[in-house]
């Protein structure tokens, strides 16, 4: 365990647990079998309503189970009704320590297109890369709570279903917020809306075939407003611990992309229409997403990891 001694009062010692405790749980062969389950033909690229949607919800419940991720409302599965059929959200929770509570939503979608007319969507990008990360960084949070930290914020540990579906998973879990369905199983009290400090967003995250700049690899983009997503602590710990990705924080220079996959086509969407502070972290649209071509192999997944770890040193400064 590594922990560096801060400093503190006259005759006291204070420990901070540093967050490279958490690295050492972040391994490339992890994220490469969560995408290449998800991708597996057979689950028939994850549309909403089918049977293979259904089994990565179970998978996803699995998961959380054995990191210790707690149930909200009793119940890890949260199904709702679509034009599609059946959607299910999958939702945990990571306790905080603040009374009040606080919590920061971290999700992901995990539907894709499916199967049209026989073409198989694998949908490895859009999203698995993102539920990947979702799945570590929710490994990596809890690897700090056996280390001995405990952060102010819960974590909630969303897997969406209906991204493709306008956003209904996410207006799902809203709705469950906002008429106080999500119970927090440490107090018993249902989450607040006005007790969410923040949601993160996880969506496309393993690309790199379109770069900021052209020829460099290694890059990240988080959307949010000017104000919020505390773009500084990313910064820091972006120059601070080697990662020297290339940052930005629009889509490509450009107001109306950065408008349209931050406020209208992307979960989030349903949080910012009522007031919620939120982030997204993507590696932008390539020429794979949406097409059968969009395989576990077309991944950098040395850059994916370092994305991940990246978000998460951020992520231990907002909780």
């Amino acid at each position: 365990m590594f922990l560096l001694l801060t400093s503190s009062a006259a005759h006291a010692q204070r420990y901070s647990i540093s967050p490279v405790n958490a690295d050492a749980v972040l391994k490339k062969e992890h994220i490469r079998a969560s995408v290449d389950y998800l991708c597996d033909p057979g689950l028939g690229g994850r549309a909403t309503g089918t049977d293979g949607a259904r089994k990565v919800a179970s998978w996803l419940e699995g998961n959380y189970r054995v990191m210790g991720l707690q149930a909200l409302g009793g119940a890890w599965l949260h199904g709702f009704s679509t034009s599609e059929g059946m959607g299910r959200n999958v939702i945990g929770l990571i306790p905080g320590s603040a009374s009040p509570a606080r919590y920061v939503v971290l999700m992901a979608h995990y539907d894709n297109l499916g199967t049209l007319n026989g073409t198989f969507y694998p949908g490895a990008d859009s999203n698995a890369s993102g539920v990947a990360a979702l799945l570590e960084l929710a490994a990596m949070v809890t690897r700090m709570n056996t280390c001995h930290k405990i952060y102010g914020c819960g974590l909630i540990v969303a897997a969406l279903d209906a991204k493709e579906k306008n956003q209904a998973g996410a207006v799902e879990l809203w709705r469950l917020i906002e008429q106080k369905k999500l119970l927090d199983p440490v107090s018993g009290q249902a989450v607040q809306a006005s007790q969410i400090s923040l949601v993160v967003n996880l969506d496309q995250l393993g690309g790199t075939l379109a770069p900021l700049t052209e020829g460099n690899p290694r890059f990240l983009m988080m959307l949010s407003d000017d104000a919020v997503g505390r773009r500084g602590a990313l910064d820091n710990a972006n120059k601070g611990k080697g990662f020297s990705l290339e940052l930005a924080y629009d889509y490509y220079g450009s107001a109306d992309f950065t408008k349209l996959f931050y406020r209208r086509i992307c979960d989030q969407r349903v949080f910012l229409e009522h007031g919620i502070p939120a982030v997204m972290f993507t590696s932008g649209i390539t020429f794979l997403n949406n097409k059968p071509t969009d395989t576990p192999e077309s991944l950098d997944y040395d850059v994916l990891r370092d994305r991940i770890r990246l978000i998460f040193h951020w992520l231990d400064k907002v909780l």
